[in-house]
């Protein structure tokens, strides 16, 4: 993962993501889930905490939030926004000390991680038995990216997610785990509980030319159809919960 690539972006992030209507439907379909799940008091951690915008909603909930973040310029815009966040990367979580009740990545800050199984001991050190770990990673298939990009011409990226790994203009290696190659990499300490599909038909944020009002019918018809089974594998991220084992 390259920071200055994120830096790069650091700025610019909420009007690219965060403050689209696409943005805005897909986080507001994360929360729908992780919500129930940290409660106030909970000492969260935030991995690819990003500019801060869920560990501010975290705050809100009264949740105590620590968020890491490879980028230094999310981190100094997270902070600024009054975030407790440090620059630090994911496959350095052995060198953090702390105890959480609940762990949440957003957004694809994992597809970044190659070997995802590298962070369970340090996730399941630092993790409460029973608390949760809330990953939303992009997925191997996304049906809006393929016809998007099929409509096009541009078969190398309609496909570009289908073999695993790819390169995006933030990171030269972007990889897209299976949803049981990401079960099988925090086993046995997490159990998982459940998955849904996040953005199934709310697009990415990168397709234009749909109104804010037809965004929020499709994400009024991803509430019924984004957790299906079959059809869930196809959108543009996947949100897996999992819970910490007690001890035996």
């Amino acid at each position: 993962m390259t920071a200055t690539h994120f830096d790069r972006v650091a700025t610019s992030y909420q009007t690219l993501w965060s403050d689209t209507p696409a943005g805005e439907m897909q986080r507001e379909a994360v929360w729908r889930r992780i919500d129930p799940l940290f409660s106030a008091g909970s000492q969260i951690l935030d991995i690819g905490c990003g500019t801060g915008d869920d560990a501010l909603a975290l705050q809100m909930r009264g949740a105590r939030v620590t968020g890491i973040d490879v980028s230094p310029e999310m981190i100094r815009i997270a902070r600024g926004r009054g975030v407790d966040a440090s620059v630090r990367r994911a496959q350095d979580l052995g060198t953090l000390q702390g105890s959480f009740d609940g762990v949440l990545s957003n957004f694809g800050a994992l597809n970044c991680v190659e070997n995802l199984a590298r962070l369970r001991e340090p996730l399941a050190r630092l993790t409460q038995p029973g608390g949760w770990l809330a990953i939303c990673l992009l997925g191997r298939i996304c049906a809006w990216e393929t016809a998007w990009y099929l409509l096009r011409g541009d078969l190398a990226r309609a496909t570009r997610r289908w073999s695993g790994e790819a390169a995006s203009s933030l990171s030269r290696r972007v990889f897209y785990p299976t949803i049981e190659g990401v079960r099988r990499a925090f086993a046995p300490d997490f159990a998982l509980h459940s998955w849904h599909g996040i953005g199934l038909t709310v697009p990415p944020s990168y397709v234009t030319g749909l109104s804010t009002s037809t965004i929020r019918r499709l994400a009024n018809l991803d509430r019924r159809l984004a957790s299906l089974p079959l059809i869930r594998v196809f959108s543009d991220h996947r949100l897996l919960l999992f819970r910490k084992a007690p001890p035996c």
